[in-house]
């Protein structure tokens, strides 16, 4: 009997899938989205684009998967808020480093081709909802609970309201690039909307 050792197939799989979304990700950082196709990945990990359209039914969805790996435990089941029982140093800890996260480039490029394409693609924008933004914004409304037991934030708020009045803001600058996303502009927000959640 032989004791060649035969390739295994998963690793090799892994291996190609890897090599697709690292693809995927540094084109999003080099060019323009709407100039990347999946020939493009296929040739820059490698592999024929078929393997791509085994695993993913677009370029959306290779560009959506590359972003959760780059993102990795930052969102998703177990994900929780830093709770302090100081709500407006702990939301001032996560605004600065959402706006830090915005500004960093290797996110920023992901993250505007996955808004691009989510403005014309539901089945991937449910996707996200269910993947990402969901889970992100339950433990982010756990949070202001948690502030509303300690008589932080009044009883009645509405903590969908409240987050969009948090958050709304800092997107829109950064998708307009109308201003910069610093730290002081992060503590700002926090300020002004914690005053209008005052009980």
């Amino acid at each position: 009997m032989s004791t060649e050792k035969r390739p295994n197939p998963a690793r090799r799989s892994e291996r190609s899938r890897r090599a697709i979304l690292d693809a995927a990700r540094e084109l999003v950082a080099e060019t323009e989205y709407g100039k990347i196709s999946i020939e493009a990945i296929a040739a820059r990990a490698g592999v024929g684009k078929q393997t791509i359209y085994r695993w993913w039914p677009s370029k959306g969805a290779v560009v959506f998967e590359s972003f959760l790996a780059l993102s990795e435990g930052a969102a998703g089941e177990g994900i929780a808020l830093p709770d302090t029982g100081d709500i407006k140093a702990d939301l001032r800890t996560v605004m600065r480093a959402t706006a830090a996260e915005f500004a960093d480039p290797r996110f920023e490029a992901p993250i505007r081709a996955l808004n691009s394409e989510i403005i014309n693609d539901p089945a991937l924008a449910a996707q996200f909802q269910e993947k990402v933004d969901g889970p992100v914004t339950e433990a982010k409304k756990e949070r202001l609970r948690s502030a509303q037991r300690a008589g932080q934030i009044s009883p009645d708020a509405d903590l969908d309201l409240a987050l969009e009045l948090l958050y709304a803001p800092l997107y829109q600058r950064w998708l307009l690039r109308s201003g910069p996303l610093t730290p002081e502009y992060a503590d700002a927000l926090v300020d002004h909307v914690l005053k209008a959640l005052r009980p």
